[in-house]
């Protein structure tokens, strides 16, 4: 996390627009002095030195406004500062260029139509509605068609356990089965039974099912 600028760098900004107005002698005498120290400090620091966002930001500027200011760098290669620069200018037209993000906003005319002929016409879907938009020239998505369009809010449907429930009255079941005798024959069971009371209303065997056979044993259940 970057600090603040402190007071060494604001006293830094105040004597440079000092500078302005001070005599040209004055001004070289001290940058002398400055290039000097500067000389003597690097001999002492080996090390490579760190710049904070705002350092930076100050030697892109002053190049920005005076490319000569590279001859007079000590402490920091003139590449570096010419990155620096392009780096800040392509941040600042990225900035510039951003998209907005997103699909453009649909007039609230256009959104109050689809609706309506959603209203209007109940059987028509979404790729239909989209289709006469496009007629009428209005340049839309069907997605977008589908987003605004009238839900028509229908009671829901019951499920299979209510359904049974309320029609079990009217429901029976049957199943036909096979029984093995004690003397290795095969008889057909027939069971019927209704769900309203759990009432078995026929429970039959024959050793010859057939389709006749069946259908009597159903209207005798049913009558």
């Amino acid at each position: 996390m970057n600090r603040p600028p402190d007071s060494r760098v604001c006293r830094f900004i105040w004597c440079a627009l000092v500078g302005f107005f001070r005599p040209r002698a004055s001004l070289e005498a001290e940058i002398l002095v400055l290039r000097h120290q500067l000389t003597v400090l690097r001999r002492k620091s080996p090390k490579r030195s760190t710049f904070s966002k705002f350092d930076r930001l100050i030697f892109a500027g002053l190049y920005g406004l005076a490319p000569n200011m590279l001859s007079a760098l000590a402490i920091v290669k003139a590449e570096t500062v010419i990155g620096w620069h392009r780096a800040g200018f392509r941040l600042y037209w990225r900035w510039k260029s951003r998209s907005p993000g997103g699909r453009p906003k649909l007039s609230a005319d256009s959104r109050k139509l689809i609706r309506d002929i959603s209203l209007a016409n109940p059987l028509w879907g979404g790729p239909r509605i989209h289709g006469e938009l496009l007629k009428l020239g209005i340049d839309v998505g069907q997605t977008t068609v589908a987003k605004y369009m009238a839900r028509n809010r229908r009671p829901p449907s019951q499920g299979w356990k209510t359904f049974l429930r309320n029609h079990a009255d009217g429901i029976a079941s049957m199943d036909l089965f096979v029984l093995p005798t004690i003397s290795f024959k095969l008889l057909y069971g027939l069971l019927i039974l209704k769900h309203g009371w759990r009432e078995i209303l026929c429970l039959s065997a024959t050793g010859h099912p057939s389709a006749e056979w069946i259908s009597r044993q159903l209207t005798e259940a049913y009558g």
